[in-house]
């Protein structure tokens, strides 16, 4: 959960600079204690992408089947991706489509599917008892700026 004194330190952006391109995420609270993710996609230099990691001590979801996102997204498509171990050179995803209002996006975990670099990947689809890291990313193959607002992000059974 999100608030005025939340700690977002482990929080982290990775922009398509790592590959040369020119997007630029930022991520702040607000001050309603909101997590905001935002910034601007550009496609110059091959970019794309903007997206916002958080790295966690091991976290035993054995027991849960959902993750639940309270949200306020501006209309886009974003994924969500997790990560059952941090060291892991590929990740788990979804995407979902904001509706610009306050909502609950519900993911369930076992329909996350492995994907690295754009492409999805011949592994099962998520079935781990942890996660590590999770992460939101923009990249709708076109420059656009963006803006998601984060209350919560839960497991459920």
């Amino acid at each position: 959960n999100f608030t005025k004194e939340a700690n977002i330190s482990n929080w982290r952006i990775v922009d398509d600079v790592v590959m040369g391109g020119r997007s630029n995420g930022n991520f702040e609270l607000n001050k309603d204690g909101h997590g905001v993710f935002s910034g601007k996609v550009s496609l110059e230099n091959n970019g794309g992408f903007s997206s916002l990691r958080y790295i966690t001590e091991t976290i035993d979801i054995a027991r849960n089947t959902k993750v639940c996102i309270k949200l306020k997204g501006d209309g886009k498509n974003y994924q969500f991706r997790i990560k059952a171990d941090r060291n892991q050179r590929y990740s788990y995803i979804t995407t979902f489509k904001t509706s610009g209002e306050w909502e609950t996006i519900t993911i369930n975990l076992k329909e996350l599917y492995p994907a690295f670099r754009g492409r999805t990947l011949n592994y099962p689809n998520f079935d781990k008892t942890t996660i590590e890291e999770l992460a939101f990313l923009i990249g709708n193959k076109k420059a656009e700026d963006f803006k998601l607002l984060i209350d919560s992000i839960t497991l459920e059974k």
